[in-house]
This record gives structure tokens, sequence and C-alpha cells, in this order.
């Protein structure tokens, strides 16, 4: 499970260059709705700009892997990442293939570049890397000693990998290709389900797997890609199905989510949820960013996140019904909406407003009823064991050094600490021993929460200002 996790966290990396992506093509698409650049040479560079990193996910994907999995994310992992994947795109191209059985290649080896075979070089390239970086060669081969000996090692276990993959990728591709025609075969019902597993999932950080077969081209459905016209074989009022259901539950119904928690608060706490819950319903909204919110509740308030996960569902199965369609780069918020507009398969965003006022409705009513009728412990409503407001205080006036600082003690000072390492909202620490770890202490550090996957491993939700925490963080380590 823990590798799972780590591997989760490598994706962001990579799905961090997205939004750029989705900035230039949005605004290309604007300028030229019915051209696509046609018309326009400013919008064709914005488009053609864009598209540089939406074609070429699957090569992000590698190095992003490569970097995030090997052990202290040093560019040699990279260059084996990249390494790998050339490999694999070498061997195993259609052409290659037909020669070495003499026949035509199975349908599958013409799919080989795609983000799961992306990531499958990655860890590759990482797993090289980790295992090699160190290595000592006799004297007349120290030359390849060390870092220089991995891209040679990482060729050598792709070929071994190019071999397996030679059987069995058509057998995996065949299974995702079945599993995504599944789901699509239930339509608006499919979108839902697919919804509901992907919020139950964010717990444990396996999301994105599930993410991928849907929005990548990986077994052939690419809502993503599809919906920006960056590939072909988008289906008006169909592609994007796989997204648009989000954009109501993002921009309104975790919002008013918050604003019920905010309500039925404590009198004497309610600056202090205010702060947490202003700033998390904002990042909801304008980002899709919504873990610093759902990690406030997700683990006190589970039976909420249920209501939540199931909400989720029934938001993309309504959206799957109308004749509403909008797409992101990122994720659900205001920002990848609004560039949405013009975006080739876009069919009436618009109607997702209407859809999310009556989801924020749902949420506000929902969640205030339930928090009230079993008084769960909800932001602002915890036991008066502590000064709120000053717990949180540190993180709301940006003292990373204060944040870090209040987290390294909590976690047992610099010497209990084996690694660190921080994905989009999260730290990730792995720790020797974790009967000297104080989650009281570490929240007082204002987070939304804390999490241990495993034994020794510690994530501490911290919210979109995480990369400034973790640096002051390591520095303290150091």
């Amino acid at each position: 499970m823990k590798y799972l996790q780590k591997l989760g966290k490598s994706l962001m990396l990579p799905v961090a260059c997205l939004p750029v992506a989705g900035i230039l093509m949005g605004i290309g698409y604007w300028i030229d709705p019915s051209g696509w650049g046609a018309n326009n040479i400013l919008a064709l560079i914005l488009i053609k700009a864009g598209g540089i990193l939406i074609d070429n996910m699957a090569i992000l994907f590698a190095v992003g892997v490569a970097v995030g999995m090997s052990v202290d994310q040093e560019g040699t992992s990279a260059l084996a990442g990249i390494v790998s994947w050339l490999t694999v795109q070498t061997m195993l191209s259609s052409g290659v293939v037909a020669l070495i059985t003499g026949a035509e290649a199975n349908a599958a080896f013409g799919k080989i570049n795609n983000q799961f075979i992306g990531i499958l070089c990655g860890i590759i390239g990482a797993t090289c890397y980790n295992k090699f970086h160190k290595s000592k060669l006799p004297d007349w081969l120290a030359f390849f000693s060390g870092r220089r000996s991995v891209a040679i090692m990482t060729t050598l276990f792709t070929l071994l990998a190019c071999v397996v993959l030679f059987f069995v990728w058509p057998i995996i591709y065949s299974a995702l290709v079945a599993f995504g025609e599944f789901i699509m075969g239930f339509g608006a019902v499919g979108a839902g389900i697919y919804a509901f597993f992907n919020r139950l999932l964010i717990p444990v950080g396996l999301h994105h797997a599930l993410n991928s077969v849907f929005w990548f081209d990986v077994a052939g459905i690419n809502d993503l890609a599809k919906f920006w016209g960056q590939a072909e074989g988008g289906v008006m009022g169909q592609t994007g199905m796989y997204m648009a259901g989000f954009f109501p539950v993002m921009m309104f119904g975790l919002p008013a989510a918050a604003l019920a928690m905010y309500h039925t608060s404590k009198d004497s706490k309610k600056k202090y949820a205010a702060g947490i819950l202003g700033a998390a319903a904002l990042c909801s909204f304008f980002t899709g960013v919504t873990e610093p919110f759902e990690f406030s509740f997700m683990f006190i308030a589970p039976v909420l996140y249920g209501i939540h996960a199931v909400l989720t569902g029934i938001s993309a199965f309504v959206v799957a019904l109308l004749p509403a369609r909008a797409g992101f780069q990122f994720s659900a918020g205001f920002v990848d909406w609004f560039l949405s507009f013009k975006a080739p398969f876009a069919v009436n965003p618009w109607l997702l407003i209407p859809v999310g006022l009556v989801f924020a409705v749902l949420y506000y009513v929902i969640f205030r009823i339930v928090i009230v009728k079993l008084n769960l412990k909800t932001i602002g409503r915890e036991d008066d064991e502590a000064n709120d407001e000053e717990l949180s205080a540190k993180l709301a006036n940006n003292d990373y050094t204060a944040v870090a600082q209040q987290i390294l003690a909590g976690v047992g000072g610099k010497e209990n600490v084996v690694s660190v390492d921080n994905c989009i909202t999260r730290l990730r620490l792995e720790v020797k021993d974790r009967l000297a770890v104080d989650e009281k202490a570490i929240k007082a550090a204002g987070v939304a929460g804390v999490l241990r996957p495993g034994k020794t491993s510690l994530q501490v939700i911290v919210g979109t200002q995480v990369q400034h925490v973790a640096d002051e963080f390591k520095k303290l380590v150091k």
C-alpha cells in the first residue's frame, strides 16, 4: 500500500504541468471557437503550445514517476525514465513486432504509447536508479560506476520487461478496454459509478489509477485529450462525461458543506472555523483542489464523507444525462470551467451552474442535519481542549518555518525522520518510531489532518501551501 501511495504522489509531478496546457488551449479556443486555430494565428499558436504537453503526456509520466519514485529525486532518475520509455517504444512498436512474428502485429502494440506504459517505464527507471546509482565497478570499468551505470542497467532491465510485455501487454490492454467499455456501456450510470469510487479512493491516494482509465488513453476512452481536441474519436454530447459531473460538487457542493460546518460550529470558535473553512472552500471553488477540505472531516466524520461520495456519484449521473459537458486540465474548479467554454466538445457548460446550485442546497441541508443530529465533531465543534485560534494561526499567517517546526516536534524530532516528500497537498514522511509521533502536536500547526497509511508512514494534510512547508521542513531536518 505504501508503495502505491508513493506512486500516486509521483503522478502529481507530471499532472501539475497540465494547468499550463489548459490555460493556453482555453484562451486559444476562446479566440477561435469555430476554427480551432484555423482562423487566427495567435489561437493556433496557443492551442498547439498547450497540445505539446497533452500529446506527450505519457513521456511526462515516465519522467515524473522516475523522479518521484527515486530515493533522492536526482536528475539521473529522469534520464533513466526516458531511456526506458524509448526502449519500449522502439522494441514493441507495431513494425518491430511484425518483423519478429512475421505477421501483422496485435492492435495492442499500436497503443503502446500511453500513460500506463509511461508509468511502468518510470517505475523501471526509478528502480534501476535506486539499485545502481551507488554501484562500484572494477577499475577498468570505473568510468561506468555509480550514476553512469543507471542508464545501462535501465536498458537491460527494460529489454527484459519488453519480453514480458510482448506476451502480457495484449492481455492487459484487452482487459482495460473491456473494463472501460463495461463502464461506458452503463452510460450515465457508469459515469456515476466512476465518480463515486473516485472519491472513495482519495483517502488512500489511489484515485489517480482509476482516473487514468477514463481520462487518458489507457483503455481508449481518453476523455481529457478528446475533449480538448488533441485526440481523435471525440463524440459531441458524450466526450467530457467523465469530467463534467465534478464541477457542481467542487464549485458549489463542497463550499456549501463548508458553510454548513461554519453555521454549526460553536459561537466561540466561529472565527477559527471561518478561517480554515473559508480558505478550503475558496480553494475548492476556484482550483478544484478539494483535499484540504475533505481531509478536515474524512476521518472525524466518515459518515459525511460517505454522503459526499454518494452525492458526487449522483452529480456525475445527472450531468451525464443532461446536454452539459465541460472539461479540465487540472481539476473541476472555476478556472477550468471558464476556460473550457469554447473547447471543441463543450456542450452548454452554463447548465452546470443551476445544477451546482441544487447540489449546494443538498450539501448544505444534508451536512447541517447530519452534523447536528449525530453531534459530529467537525471543525469548530471540537471539545474545548485547546485554543484552536492559536493552533491555526501559524499556517493562516503563512509562517511556514513555524509550521514546519511544530510538525517536526510532533513527529519526534529530526532524529525520528527517515525521509521527507510531498505531493500537491500532503507532506509525506517516513519515521523510525511511530510511537514517538504526537498527532495532537502536529495538528497544533493548523494543518487539516494527519493520516497513517502504514506502520512508519505519515501524511500531514497541509493544503496547497505544502511545498513551502516541505521546503522549510527539509531545511530543519538537514
